[in-house]
């Protein structure tokens, strides 16, 4: 196990290496930089004022230079100083990263709750009326758009009914507030993912309820929620596990749809408003951020394997 451990851990240093190279080149080919915006903004600013100004920043230096340069810093944990906040920009992405986690982790709960007992009751039943109506939803629910979804939730929960709100964050240390604030995001960035999980498990649970051992489970008397939970399921998570992985960077793309529709001030928001602004420092931040956290959710999976599946040894 430390052998991959350690081989997994280079791997990622590669794939952030490469990624934040990535990351800095395409925000340096961005047409303009900060230094236009105050240029346009104070139109008393001189060429001389410009050119000291883009010396300070580092602007007229190559782009390797600039990178390398980032590198080092970034390394120590300082990721540059955000213009548009005023502030080092780690300190304005940690508390954005906070509730962008907390939008996650409740729309992955929903997304489970829903979408394993939607897929395994379909798997038992297969061709029934309850199994048509399940696929039907799942289809459905793929086909809609996160952000088209997250407009009519707006409208019928909260223009319509005024049951929920329609933005913001919630007031800070009121629990009830900030889950109200929570729902309707939630639900609109999970329901992709739970008619997929759904679909997968209900696949997964069909070839594995065939097998000659589940015959045999039922064979010995085991009641019928054992056989399909104990027996069948757990023999179905490996392809369910993968797709979790691979939906965690959907949920990820998703949130800077969903924090702009409702407003919340998430990691997703923060990054593109950076974008328009020119914020580059919590631009390169904000996404370097999204990937490392894609990568070590995929570790996360990796481990989880050896865990659901005895068989899988990391030697």
């Amino acid at each position: 196990m430390s052998r991959f451990l350690a081989r997994r851990a280079v791997e990622i240093l590669v794939v952030l290496a490469i990624m934040s190279f990535v990351i800095y080149a395409l925000i340096g080919l961005m047409p303009g930089d900060p230094i236009d915006l105050m240029i346009s903004a104070d139109p008393h600013l001189s060429a001389a004022d410009a050119m000291r100004l883009k010396a300070l920043y580092g602007l007229d230096q190559p782009l390797a230079e600039r990178y390398w340069e980032w590198l080092k810093a970034a390394l120590t944990g300082d990721f540059g100083y955000s213009r548009l906040y005023v502030r080092p920009a780690l300190q304005v992405l940690l508390p954005r990263l906070g509730n962008t986690a907390l939008l996650m982790g409740l729309s992955f709960a929903l997304t489970l709750a829903v979408a394993w007992p939607l897929g395994i009751l379909a798997s038992r039943r297969p061709g029934s009326v309850f199994d048509g109506v399940a696929n039907l939803l799942s289809f459905a629910a793929i086909s809609l758009p996160s952000f088209w979804l997250a407009l009519m939730l707006i409208f019928i929960f909260s223009l319509f009914f005024g049951l929920l709100p329609a933005a913001g964050g919630g007031e800070p240390g009121h629990l009830g507030d900030i889950l109200a604030h929570l729902i309707m995001p939630a639900v609109a960035l999970g329901v992709g993912a739970a008619a997929i999980i759904a679909r997968l498990t209900r696949s997964s649970m069909l070839d594995v309820l065939r097998l000659e051992y589940m015959n045999t489970a039922r064979a010995k008397g085991l009641n019928g929620a054992t056989v399909v939970l104990r027996h069948g399921l757990q023999n179905a998570l490996i392809p369910i596990i993968t797709i979790f992985g691979l939906q965690f960077g959907a949920l990820l793309a998703g949130t800077v749809f969903i924090e702009t529709v409702f407003g919340r001030p998430g990691l997703g928001r923060l990054v593109v408003n950076a974008i328009l602004n020119k914020d580059f420092p919590l631009v390169q931040g904000g996404v370097l951020v999204f990937a490392i956290g894609y990568v070590f959710v995929n570790l996360l999976v990796d481990l989880v394997y050896a865990v659901v599946d005895p068989r899988i040894r990391y030697g």
